[in-house]
């Protein structure tokens, strides 16, 4: 039997890491039944320094390559899949840092004394930005507006945020317990529950200038090309964790039942047929997946030394991003399919409340629905009939939503 066997890497952080991953994994079912927020386990991580794994062994991390990061990641996956995603925007952040930022010792010394970074980012809105305001006044700057799906932020000890100021989208960089700021944990997807995925509001939040880290035109895409593809690369390393969960969960289920599969008097289902079919089937989900995931991160990889040299607007970013979502769209797919085929091996049996088997689908399901699989999809389709370049629709309607702004200004 082939099984996606857990990372290791060199250095002192591999055993402990893996140690960590197999504790939060038993504990998973628990938490899904009770929808007990996964604190214990992200506050372990971060005291372990998980959060600096990118952060060069020079400057207090430990160095790890984006693959490595990857690998490790998805394995946490395969023990909980909430966590990778709670950790997503402090890992993009770690990645905006590296390249260079304004006051950087400060949010490094923060990184490397285990504070964790979450995201407020959406709203419900046409455009990004346009309710939630920074403003100059008697009082200095301050943070008002309300932004919805803050995925970690109920874990985080710093919420990055994107927000409006004088006609230009800045970010922020705002303490969780600053005065003002209320975290909700009114998240309700179906899956994903854990993520800390909800409402963050800031009334009259008081900042400092070095709290704002980025300006740019409310015209353009909020990420860089190399961030694009980085936060669509998390995601399809989660779903490939969760098709490795598939495989251990199939496999662990199978193998100590003793009663026959489907036909009495026929063989013990690890002996069935049937059953060995579908297990060397989630086990090629398992592999197909896996390594598509890391193809998205040597591309990654690849392009590294471009976005840390400044070179953010590159055509070799595309290439990047053009691997990242041909592959997004056969892990979602096939990991769906791991999710649905695995309760082949067990009848009703599989389907009860005590092993939650049905979070994989569930959490599979969630996470392919954060990007529009049909409209990716039309999109390498163009690229590769036309060469019109990806987000190009994306680009087109932040066109518009500032034509119009710029037609009120002036009516």
């Amino acid at each position: 039997m082939s099984v996606i066997q857990p990372t290791v890497l060199s250095g002192n952080f591999d055993d402990r890491f893996a140690r960590q991953f197999e504790e939060i994994a038993r504990g998973t079912v628990g938490r899904e039944q009770e929808r007990t927020l996964a604190r214990d386990a992200v506050s372990s991580l971060a005291q372990a320094g998980f959060g600096r794994l990118r952060i060069p062994a020079e400057k207090g991390g430990f160095g790890a390559t984006l693959p490595h990061t990857f690998r490790l990641l998805r394995d946490l996956a395969a023990a909980d899949s909430n966590i990778p995603q709670i950790f997503r925007a402090h890992f993009a952040f770690v990645e905006t840092l590296r390249a260079g930022l304004p006051h950087e010792e400060r949010w490094l010394e923060l990184i490397n004394n285990n504070a964790l970074f979450g995201a407020a980012m959406a709203e419900r809105s046409d455009e990004t930005s346009v309710t939630t305001a920074v403003t100059d006044g008697p009082d200095g700057l301050r943070l008002n507006g309300t932004k919805y799906y803050s995925t970690g932020t109920l874990y985080a000890d710093w919420i990055i945020v994107w927000a409006n100021q004088d006609n230009a989208r800045v970010r922020v960089l705002v303490p969780s317990d600053a005065p003002g700021v209320t975290r909700v944990d009114d998240w309700d997807g179906f899956g994903q529950r854990l993520t800390g995925s909800g409402t963050t509001i800031f009334e009259n939040v008081s900042l400092k200038p070095e709290q704002i880290i980025d300006r740019s035109p409310p015209g353009e895409i909020p990420a860089q090309p190399f961030l694009a593809a980085y936060y669509q690369q998390f995601h399809n390393t989660t779903l490939a964790g969760i098709a490795q969960a598939i495989l251990r969960d199939a496999v662990e289920f199978v193998r100590p039942r003793t009663r026959v599969f489907g036909v009495p008097g026929k063989v013990i289902q690890r002996a069935d047929p049937v059953v060995q079919g579908v297990i060397g089937r989630l086990s090629a989900l398992a592999f197909s997946t896996a390594t598509l995931a890391d193809r998205g991160a040597e591309a990654l990889s690849v392009v590294e030394p471009l976005w840390l040299a400044g070179r953010k607007d590159d055509d070799r970013f595309e290439t990047a991003q053009e691997d990242i979502f041909k592959a997004q769209q056969i892990i979602a797919q096939q990991t769906l399919e791991a999710a649905t085929l695995l309760f082949e091996v067990g009848g009703a049996s599989a389907t009860a409340e005590s092993r939650r088997l049905d979070r994989h689908w569930r959490n599979a399901r969630t996470l392919a629905s954060h990007n529009p699989a049909a409209q990716r999809q039309r999109e390498l389709g163009d690229l590769e009939l036309n060469g019109t370049k990806l987000w190009s629709p994306y680009r087109e309607g932040l066109k518009r939503v500032e034509e119009a702004r710029r037609a009120g200004e002036l009516a």
